[in-house]
Parts: structure tokens; sequence; C-alpha cells
């Protein structure tokens, strides 16, 4: 194991003990054995060495999640990470409050990636007409509303007894921005061009289209993600 190593697993295990999610950087050193300008040479600062003990501790689960293979249906597959999401979140708590901590100025990389995943199963969900809105839209209301009951759960569990909750939330968030398989677009109540425009949308980021230039398939893109995002908005009268 090398420094930098020996470094990351030693503040990794004092996270896990630490009672309110914290470790000190003299702490580290000491648990490691090395000297405090080894620490800050290999990570800047005590944000540094945070930011790359989340990135340590989301390894493993940003692996399976790379490794998951897609279903045929993209909406389970939303499902199915959301609840893989809340189960890493209460079997690591100190982690996962570290990730989403406010006072965190280094940004972790494993949230970006993770963010990513999403969007990109997202895409899939647009790409075969079953997303009700933008897929950036979507990807910020699952995350975050994935995110808050996980920190919920953490934070104050006593307040969330009932098991179910984080698959009820789920389900009403997941069901709020995707369509069933089943239900044809021109037979939604709202108007059809939105769901039509982040479909297309979708499929054009997937496969794009050689009868279009660069420059063109941008304008057409940025024309459907403005369609997309009218969803909820009256047709405009002439």
């Amino acid at each position: 194991m090398d420094v930098r190593e020996r470094i990351l697993q030693a503040a990794t295990d004092l996270l896990v003990a630490s009672p309110d999610a914290d470790v000190s950087t003299r702490a580290v050193c000491e648990a490691a054995g090395v000297g405090a300008p080894m620490l800050y040479r290999l990570f800047g600062d005590k944000a540094g060495l945070l930011a790359a003990v989340v990135d340590h501790g989301f390894e493993d689960y940003l692996a399976a999640k790379r490794a998951t293979r897609p279903s045929d249906d993209p909406v389970q597959d939303l499902r199915d990470g959301w609840t893989n999401h809340v189960q890493y979140a209460l079997e690591n708590p100190n982690q996962y409050r570290l990730m989403y901590s406010p006072g965190l100025t280094v940004p972790p990389g494993a949230a970006a990636e993770a963010f990513g995943l999403l969007r990109a199963t997202v895409e899939r969900c647009a790409a075969a007409g079953r997303l009700r809105v933008a897929p950036a839209t979507a990807t910020q209301v699952i995350m975050s509303a994935n995110t808050g009951v996980a920190l919920s759960l953490i934070a104050r569990p006593a307040f969330y007894p009932d098991p179910a909750f984080s698959d009820l939330v789920r389900d009403a968030v997941i069901d709020a921005v995707t369509r069933p398989a089943d239900a044809p677009v021109h037979d939604a109540p709202e108007s059809p061009v939105p769901s039509v425009a982040t479909t297309l949308g979708a499929l054009l980021r997937a496969e794009p289209s050689g009868a279009l230039s660069s420059a063109e398939t941008a304008l057409l893109q940025q024309w459907l993600d403005a369609l997309a995002e009218r969803r909820g908005h009256p047709p405009e009268k002439s």
C-alpha cells in the first residue's frame, strides 16, 4: 500500500468512526504514520483530502453501477438505481453526508459521475418515448429527491419509521417525470409536443444524423430542448 492509499484508508477509517462525520488532518497523519507536509503535498488541503476520501469510498458503488447492464426497461432501471443509492447511503452514512456536505469546498468527482450515470439512464428513457420532461430536468428532479430522501433517513431516522417511505417517494417522483410504456403520447392530457421533442432530442444524441452538419444539429437540439421544456405551458394563440 503506497503512502497516498495509506492516508486515504486512515482517513476513511476515522470518518466511519466519527460521530460528527468529520476528521482532523492531525489524526489522519498520526493514523497513517506520515507528516503533515506529505498529506498537504498529496491532497492540497483538508478539503482536497475529504473529497478524495469520498471518491475513494464511492469507488465500489460507482464500479458496480458502471458494470450494471441496462435492462429492456429504462424506467425500472431508474427505480433500481434509486433503491441502490439509498441503500449505499444507509450503509455508509458518514461518507454519504460528506459527499453532499455544503461545507466541502472541493466537489468530489464521485458526485459528478453519479449524476452522469443517472443522466445516461434518463436519456434512455427519453429515447424510448418514456419521458414527460427534458432529460436535464428529469435528472435534476430525480437526483435531488433521491439525495434528499437518503439524507433524511440518515439524519432523522426516527422521523421516517415507515420502511416503505423511500419507495413511496421514488414512485411518486419517477411517475411524475416518466410515462407508462403502453400510454400513447397523443392520448396524454397535456400537449404531446414536449414528449415528442424530448424523444427526438434523445434519439439524435444517441445516433447523430449524418444528414445535418454539426451546426445544424446543435441548432435543432436547441429547438427541441426549448419545446421539451414547454410542458405545462398552454399553446400560444395566434
